[in-house]
């Protein structure tokens, strides 16, 4: 049994869902899977994730992580593409509070990521840190002085920030994500002949083939030129690399480095750093302990 001052921690996905008890310190007490039901009702298969968690663990609150933007005036999710299509309209702070009996906070996943790696995880000694996911898609969260930046609704959607000005005009692939993510390292490999596999693609980079490596240098010259943009808009001390891509960090630290050496901001007492997730998957769900924290901080500590 917990005390009333855990939170219940719910991460959204579109193949996946999660539900998990967190204690205060960023600990996992007990947790749930399930595949995503495309075809089931959301507040009944929320209800039917959360049930079996909540059964023997009385919590205090609950923050539901969810991909895509959340209007926190009006506690709700306002856009979602990778959710079925009825399911935004269901996630409503105030009915989802109804039906679960205590209160709830709806919040993007890559925010509640990035509290997670910020209060607990790879950039707890740094005030200023952005989170930066790099996997199906690209997300991003920014804590600055340990306080999450986001007004009425969730921002630093850097994901959709268009790079390729000339691309778009031509109707071609452009953003960021769609230049960066796991799914563009897919689509350049097939391009290349490899298997459509970002996994597979940094076996063959580690293995020594040419047209892999290739392939994911010109990844990392996108990476390094959104990082390099993330860097300048908020003058983080830290960014932090998540997600299947992400993670990569003896392919991607010393590039993308070097890249923030040359192309960000100048002239700083110290060097912005990059380091990797620490927290893997569980960051959204671990980010729930901390999520009323980072959003009326400053909190030190």
């Amino acid at each position: 049994m917990t005390d009333r001052s855990a939170t219940l921690a719910v991460d959204l996905g579109g193949t996946q869902m999660r539900a998990a008890v967190v204690d205060p310190d960023g600990d996992l007490l007990l947790r749930r899977s399930e595949p995503t039901p495309r075809a089931a009702a959301c507040p009944d298969a929320l209800m039917d994730l959360v049930g079996d968690v909540l059964a023997d663990q009385p919590v205090e609150h609950a923050v539901i992580g969810v991909p895509g933007r959340v209007d926190h005036r009006r506690g709700r999710l306002e856009h979602a593409p990778n959710l079925p299509p009825d399911w935004p309209d269901a996630l409503v702070e105030r009915s989802l509070t109804e039906r679960l009996g205590v209160p709830v906070a709806l919040a993007n996943d890559a925010d509640l990521a990035a509290v997670g790696e910020a209060y607990f995880g790879a950039g707890q000694g740094h005030a200023d840190i952005a989170y930066l996911t790099v996997s199906t898609g690209i997300g991003a969260g920014v804590l600055l002085d340990r306080r999450l930046v986001a007004g009425s609704r969730s921002l630093a959607e850097v994901g959709h920030t268009v790079l390729d000005l000339a691309a778009s005009r031509r109707g071609e692939p452009a953003s960021f994500e769609n230049l960066a993510s796991g799914t563009a390292l897919g689509r350049r490999a097939e391009l290349a002949g490899l298997p459509a596999d970002g996994a597979r693609v940094v076996e063959l980079v580690h293995d020594g083939d040419p047209d892999a490596r290739r392939v994911w240098d010109e990844l990392v010259q996108v990476l390094s030129a959104g990082i390099a943009n993330l860097a300048f808009l908020f003058a983080p001390s830290a960014i932090v690399l998540g997600g299947g891509v992400g993670r990569n960090g003896d392919l991607l630290l010393a590039p993308l480095r070097e890249a923030l050496d040359r192309h960000g901001p100048q002239n700083l007492a110290e060097p912005i750093d990059v380091l990797v997730a620490e927290l893997g998957d569980d960051a959204g769900l671990v980010g729930a302990a901390a999520w009323h924290r980072a959003r009326t901080g400053p909190c030190r500590g």
